[in-house]
């Protein structure tokens, strides 16, 4: 089944103090556009994921993003003793030159940089848990491009049906709008040339008949449209294909629509040409 360019997955693992995040997104793109808004503890980890997505994914802008929240309730804080030491040294000198001068409050000390210290994280320690998250968000984000993926799917073969119902309502048209035309190219012909059995009305009817033949266009058009449910239903990467049939598909409905001989007939191009466009739009997204 083919897969969207789009999706969205993001993993979270509480740890004491607080809990660690990573998230991935992905959009259309032409190739395979990598994004890693990573803090610097965490650097080392952009080589290897971007091994892995290379491995994974074919094409998108993909975006990752790794970071931590702090639970404040959880915080192991301690007071840093020298500094507090320091700071009340300081604090005495001050007051022996400055005699009228305020002393410091309990929540000026514990404002004080450095005074209050709060545990580091171990980051070389929590370096597996986020590539075990990236590996687990990296597969989220394929079942979503994948669910995606089968929306589009759904959506393309809803236009490629009304298409071969277009195609075969054009198919019993062209005999009579073609002979109805030639009819009066005929009588016009005879009025200008002044015979109706002159070789040269024979030629430019025979010349009219090839020039407004459709029935090759009608039949690739059919075989076209074959093609694009087989590419949707296979598994793969499939926009390339597919935008190339799209191209196929309007230069026939456009030969089709330049050489109709009837309005009827140009409706049915036209009605395909918006169709091909609307699948056009949809293909824009896929992988």
């Amino acid at each position: 089944m083919i897969a969207s360019m789009t999706g969205f997955a993001a993993m979270t693992r509480p740890i004491s103090g607080g809990t660690l995040t990573f998230e991935i997104k992905s959009v259309n793109s032409r190739f395979l556009d990598l994004v890693f808004r990573f803090p610097d503890e965490l650097r080392e980890l952009e080589m290897p994921l971007r091994e892995l997505l290379a491995k994974q994914l074919s094409r998108g802008k993909v975006e990752c993003r790794a970071g931590w929240s702090i639970n404040t309730a959880e915080i192991n804080e301690t007071l840093d003793a020298d500094r507090l030491h320091t700071l009340q040294r300081l604090t005495a000198q001050v007051q022996a030159v400055f005699k009228e001068s305020r002393g410091l409050s309990t929540a000026d000390v514990l404002r004080w940089p450095g005074v209050v210290q709060t545990a580091a994280l171990d980051w070389p320690a929590l370096l597996p848990q986020y590539q075990t998250m990236a590996a687990e968000a990296i597969q989220g984000l394929k079942e979503a491009r994948t669910r995606e993926g089968s929306r589009l799917a759904e959506l393309i073969q809803e236009r490629t049906a009304a298409m071969r119902v277009l195609v075969a309502k054009a198919e019993p048209l062209i005999p009579a709008a073609q002979q109805a035309f030639a009819d009066k190219a005929r009588a016009k012909l005879i009025e200008v040339i002044g015979s109706a059995d002159d070789e040269r009305i024979r030629q430019e009817l025979t010349l009219y008949a090839v020039r407004t033949d459709v029935a090759e266009e009608l039949g690739r058009l059919k075989v076209h449209l074959d093609e694009v449910d087989r590419v949707v239903s296979a598994n793969g990467q499939a926009g390339k294909r597919l935008d190339f049939l799209m191209q196929e598909l309007n230069r026939e409905a456009n030969t089709l629509g330049s050489k109709s001989v009837s309005a009827e007939v140009s409706g049915i191009a036209m009605e395909l040409k918006l169709l091909i466009e609307q699948i056009r739009e949809q293909v824009q997204n896929i992988e």
